[in-house]
């Protein structure tokens, strides 16, 4: 299915959909700029892992804020002593398919060695790694809501179309 969406994808067209976060609890850490973000997955028996998504630094919209995932990830577990790449495979296939440009690739992989770094380091949000994982969202607040954008006339599907 996920090649599926990749080769249509790669012909300009996908589709955004309403989406309900579950199971976990996340507390993402990005800076503006950096080509990836870090995550921390909580579930009621405390920090279960980390996760550092790829994708393009954050651009701020009207509607809220957009990046775009490239695809690869890195799984670090929750005391940070072990880590592995994750859908290596889908990463060569989004390059054959030239959504992950060269220019991309190459901000990919100096974003791998960055974080690896802050990993080997102990810095950025790996630098206080503890008190993260201690962290939980307070049930008494509420859920945060962005505005919804204008509809578009006809109330289809809004379709966005990617050009390279």
């Amino acid at each position: 299915m996920r090649t599926k969406a990749f080769d249509a994808m790669a012909m300009g067209m996908w589709e955004l959909a309403d989406a309900l976060w579950q199971e976990t609890e996340l507390l993402l850490w990005k800076p503006p700029t950096a080509w990836f973000s870090v995550n921390a997955f909580c579930t009621s028996g405390g920090l279960r892992n980390w996760y550092v998504n790829f994708e393009h630094p954050t651009r701020r919209t009207t509607e809220g804020f957009d990046t775009f995932d490239l695809t690869v990830d890195l799984v670090v577990d929750a005391y940070l002593t072990g880590w592995q790449w994750k859908d290596e495979d889908e990463y060569a296939h989004v390059r054959r398919l030239g959504i992950v440009t060269d220019a991309e690739h190459q901000a990919v992989n100096a974003a791998r060695d960055q974080v690896l770094a802050m990993l080997a380091e102990r810095s950025g949000p790996f630098a206080d790694a503890a008190a993260w994982s201690a962290w939980r969202w307070n049930r008494a607040w509420s859920a945060p809501r962005l505005p919804r954008p204008a509809k578009a006339a006809g109330g289809g599907c809004t379709e966005r179309r990617l050009n390279r």
